[in-house]
């Protein structure tokens, strides 16, 4: 069988043989590139299982190319055109939108599970615009739109393939073309899920009534969903539905924190050497830091990922701090986190507005100021095509020892955001950063009760979890303390944010 040009590991080749058979099946030739219209039975379900740096990641986009070349169309979420009898599609999701976004940073066209199940209902004026970008129609002409704006949105789609993006381009809001959404009852085809791991029951459940053709992509290694025993939804599969890969080993991609992650299945392998170990890779391998303080300036772009909620608590108050936060009001630069959107039904809008900048629950943002009205803030959405929002805000920040938290801004109704200077690995899970610091005092605590999840010890599943969220480098911090900042907090860094004056409020209406 015919394997694309780059050099597959021979567990890639089997896996990607056995998808191609199964696909194949399905209808659609990965050989000779070419499709045939789905029919109709009983849902498949396949997994490929595997560590980090198993290649999971770039089989998943092989296939999506391999796919694609052959006529697949991909459904984004953004926008669904006129279907066709004949017409195959994929999606690739994952369960959070941080997850979805470490793929679309490697060129993977994710979108989340939500916007699958749920999928927004277009206004048919501009839906035209769509269906052009989309290369299903002719070029529209839509009063208000200038001949320049829907050049602005088509040079867009041609870089990014989102709808939403492109007719933002043209100076369109959300809610000029979005009417609502809907809850999904037409099937799809074929549905590439990454992170599974993460997937409960019932997501897993109307996914397999969505797809016919269901590949899961997971790491067996990470933390199973909040009230499943440590088991994952994969786990259920028989042997004959699992594509295991391992560890690709190739000198150039060789990393100091893949063979820590990695280290951590030796069942004889204790907390104490496990320590020692990382001490080792940080006098060989730049990569690897052993640290003894927390770094208050690395926690204000990427948090500090902990065990224990008390812990992340009080190391946000340490963070403020450093840094002579005001303990009535927020300092421009410090992190936030969206913890979802307060609005009622009659506010859809406005909730559209927001969602379509990327402003969903998980979102890290930046705050950049106050906003022009009492209870909006200025922010910055990080990884977002259009960073810079005004919105009305309730911003939460946890107090030690203090059931209720300190609410330094607060509008009637609007985005909810917890600070973001520390994490817990569960939410991290799905995320990446390039720098990580993982708190280690966490994991000895874990280590020192003993407690264990699917057969491993739990802290043995979350230093793997903590670790493989470094992207380049991985900070181990040793003891309780805190690095002061020497410089204050600021924007500077972050693109585009100086422009933040020039800001409009949004409407409170």
């Amino acid at each position: 069988m015919t394997l694309p040009a780059l050099q597959f590991s021979d567990d890639q080749a089997e896996a990607w043989d056995r998808l191609a058979d199964v696909l194949g099946a399905a209808g659609v030739d990965l050989v000779e590139g070419t499709t045939l219209p789905a029919a109709t039975g009983k849902t498949t379900v396949l997994a490929v299982i595997g560590k980090a740096g198993s290649g999971k990641t770039m089989l998943l986009a092989e296939l999506t190319k391999a796919l694609t070349a052959a006529g697949v169309d991909v459904i984004s979420g953004d926008y669904e055109g006129r279907r066709r009898k004949d017409r195959r599609t994929l999606a690739i999701l994952a369960p959070t939108n941080k997850a979805a976004s470490v793929l679309r940073n490697r060129g993977v066209p994710a979108t989340t599970i939500h916007r699958i199940l749920y999928t927004p209902v277009y206004d048919p004026e501009y839906e035209r615009i769509a269906e052009w970008l989309a290369g299903n129609g002719d070029r529209p002409e839509v009063e208000g739109l200038t001949d320049s704006a829907l050049d602005r949105a088509k040079a867009f789609y041609e870089q990014v393939k989102s709808i939403p993006g492109a007719l933002a381009a043209a100076g369109l809001r959300g809610s000029d073309f979005i009417l609502g959404w809907k809850r999904r009852e037409d099937p799809l085809d074929i549905g590439f899920i990454d992170e599974s791991s993460m997937l409960d029951e019932r997501q897993f459940e109307d996914l397999r009534e969505i797809f016919p053709t269901l590949v899961l992509f997971g790491d067996p290694a990470q933390l199973a969903p909040v009230g499943q025993s440590g088991e994952m939804v994969f786990d259920r599969l028989s042997e004959g539905r699992k594509l295991t890969l391992s560890r690709i080993h190739r000198q150039e991609f060789d990393s100091p924190i893949l063979d820590l992650a990695h280290a951590l299945s030796d069942p004889e392998l204790g907390f104490e050497d496990f320590e020692r170990m990382v001490a080792d890779a940080a006098r060989r391998d730049d990569r690897v830091i052993w640290s003894e303080r927390v770094d208050a300036a690395l926690m204000a772009r990427s948090p500090v990922l902990v065990w224990r909620n008390q812990t992340r608590v009080r190391l946000i108050q340490a963070f403020r701090a450093a840094y002579g936060a005001p303990a009535d009001a927020l300092v421009p630069g410090e992190p936030l986190i969206c913890d979802g959107i307060e609005l009622p039904l009659k506010h859809r809008k406005k909730r559209i507005d927001l969602e379509a900048r990327g402003l969903i629950k998980g979102a890290q943002v930046i705050y950049l100021g106050a906003g022009k009205k009492p209870g909006f803030s200025r922010l910055y959405v990080v990884g977002s095509e259009d960073p810079l929002v005004s919105a009305a805000s309730i911003i939460k920040i946890e107090q030690p020892e203090t059931e209720e938290p300190f609410i330094p801004y607060a509008a009637r109704m609007g985005a909810a955001f917890l600070h973001g200077a520390a994490v817990t690995i569960h939410k991290a899970q799905g995320s990446q950063w390039e720098d990580v610091q993982v708190f280690a005092p966490d994991l000895f605590v874990a280590a020192r009760m003993g407690r264990t999840e699917a057969g491993l010890p739990l802290w043995k599943r979350l230093a793997y979890v903590a670790i493989t969220r470094a992207e380049k480098r991985l900070h181990w911090v040793v003891r309780n303390r805190l690095a002061r900042p020497t410089a204050p907090l600021g924007v500077a860094d972050l693109p585009r944010a100086n422009t933040v004056l020039a800001l409009d409020p949004v409407e409170e209406g």
